[in-house]
């Protein structure tokens, strides 16, 4: 019995849900025929514009076209009707003189004749019937105004619906992801002379492939754009992936999207690990300011808020959305971190190969500010730059300025204006580790040393704050001053 009721209720939900899908399809079909009633209305109207506009075009080109019709005609009227006024006034005259030619000619009075006659002779010399042209100023051909559409009644006949634009084809050979940029390129799959524009959109993913269906990033829109290509500017690489896709559009209607593709977005991406921050540093994300009233008081209300005597750590969430093997695990505990007057904070991941670029500004006002690369195992009371473990560009401006590279208790006073915005360049293999002025891209110094543990992004500050930006490529300028060798010049010799 029980076993029939259960079953019972599982039919019951199963109709239930089959129901309210049935109402929202039933709702769906409804709003449609609303939608039909009124998009059809629309097109209705604005085809009715379309020919109104068509025709009053043909009407002002008719217009046009009669006026100078009538203007050739007066033109050509009043030509012909003054030369008719001539050619009757000359007739006229040479008639009269034709009358008294015969006069004189029958005349028997013989005396007077010589004297006539002269005058006819002066008369006819003179007759406008002889300064005549017999010619007519214009023509009555009016064939130049003649008309020919044939051709635009065959374009005419051949007007239809704008036709729905293909998708387009993305060309993943021409398309670039370098300096935190990406430049698509894509084609039509056959011409259109009726494109507007393109809609492009993008989002991040951590997951490689096709676009999935589900993703939490949202789409990001680009419209209006005329050429088949386009350069997004100024990203920050947070995800290991990009997907894109573009669709064309005329003046009335978008076609299909195009098929999406995925782009492989490399880049270095960490956050500040708190649970190592001295307890003067507040750190939020990935900006830090040194807190003269932290110690005692900050450490009681991280035990506070996590229970475990250090404060929430971006480690235990991670920063692109799928656990990376580099993040370095939660191991300090509060009595971990680093203190005295190492005011030091870690990054939260590991480089141990490749190439990484990140960068990081001051405040300007800072009393002391340092960064570079460490060791995991950088003491919590040593401070950066002054052991073996530890090297970095450090900026004092208590007392009197200064700018350096420390490694090994080792300093090098560097001659570069102090830029408010450093670059941080390490290719672990090579052993290469190098500052720029982040926005010139001048370099300021490299280190050159082999480096035997795994390194983490390290930082310090006294009296003032930083902020640092992650999810950068190496940037092009950079890897071009490292071919050069740049990096050995003999401005910039390694501390040993």
């Amino acid at each position: 019995m029980e076993d029939q009721r259960e079953a019972l209720r599982k039919i019951i939900t199963t109709l239930a849900v089959k129901n309210e899908e049935i109402q929202s399809f039933i709702y769906s079909l409804k709003q449609m025929l609303l939608n039909v009633e009124a998009n059809s209305t629309k097109v209705q109207e604005d085809l009715e514009a379309e020919f109104q506009s068509l025709f009053s075009l043909l009407e002002e080109l008719k217009e046009g076209m009669l006026m100078k019709i009538k203007q050739d005609r007066a033109s050509r009227t009043y030509e012909l009707q003054n030369q008719l006024a001539a050619c009757t006034r000359a007739l006229e005259s040479s008639e009269e003189l034709l009358e008294t030619a015969n006069q004189t000619l029958q005349a028997t009075d013989g005396n007077d004749f010589p004297q006539a006659a002269k005058q006819i002779k002066d008369g006819v010399t003179m007759a406008p019937a002889f300064r005549l042209s017999l010619k007519a100023k214009v023509s009555d051909n009016m064939s130049h105004l003649m008309v020919d559409f044939a051709q635009e009644r065959r374009m005419l006949q051949a007007l239809k619906f704008l036709p729905v634009p293909s998708a387009p084809v993305i060309d993943l050979a021409e398309s670039l992801v370098a300096d935190n940029c990406v430049t698509l390129v894509w084609r039509m799959p056959d011409e259109d002379s009726k494109i507007d524009h393109y809609v492009l959109e993008y989002r991040r993913t951590n997951f490689e492939g096709p676009p999935r269906l589900k993703e939490e990033q949202p789409w990001m829109v680009i419209e209006g754009i005329r050429q088949t290509e386009y350069t997004l500017t100024g990203l920050k690489f947070d995800m290991k992936y990009m997907n894109f896709r573009v669709k064309a559009c005329n003046k009335a209607v978008a076609g299909e999207f195009s098929e999406p593709v995925t782009l492989e977005t490399p880049a270095f991406m960490f956050r500040l690990d708190a649970s190592t921050s001295h307890q003067n540093l507040r750190v939020e994300d990935l900006s830090v300011e040194w807190d003269a009233m932290g110690g005692k008081v900050q450490d009681i209300k991280a035990r506070e808020k996590d229970g475990k005597g250090r404060t929430a750590s971006p480690v235990n969430s991670p920063a692109r959305g799928v656990p990376s093997p580099k993040r370095m695990p939660s191991g300090r505990g509060g009595r971990d971190r680093f203190t005295a007057e190492s005011y030091t904070v870690l990054g939260d991941t590991l480089i141990d190969g490749g190439e990484h670029y990140w960068e990081v500004r001051y405040e300007p006002d800072s009393k002391a500010f340092g960064v570079g690369v460490a060791y995991r195992s950088l003491g919590r009371f040593e401070q950066l730059g002054k052991t073996a473990a530890s090297w970095c560009l450090h900026v004092n401006n208590w007392l009197q300025v200064s700018f350096t590279a420390k490694h090994a208790n080792k300093a090098k006073v560097l001659e570069p204006p102090v830029p408010d915005c450093l670059g941080v360049h390490c290719d672990f293999h090579q052993g290469l580790l190098s500052f720029y002025n982040a926005r010139t891209k001048q370099l300021l110094h490299t280190f050159k040393a082999k480096f035997t543990q795994p390194l983490l992004p390290a930082f310090t500050v006294w009296c003032g704050s930083f902020q640092v930006t992650t999810g950068l490529q190496v940037p092009s300028s950079v890897r071009c001053l490292q071919k050069r060798g740049s990096a050995t010049s003999s401005s910039n010799t390694s501390l040993t």
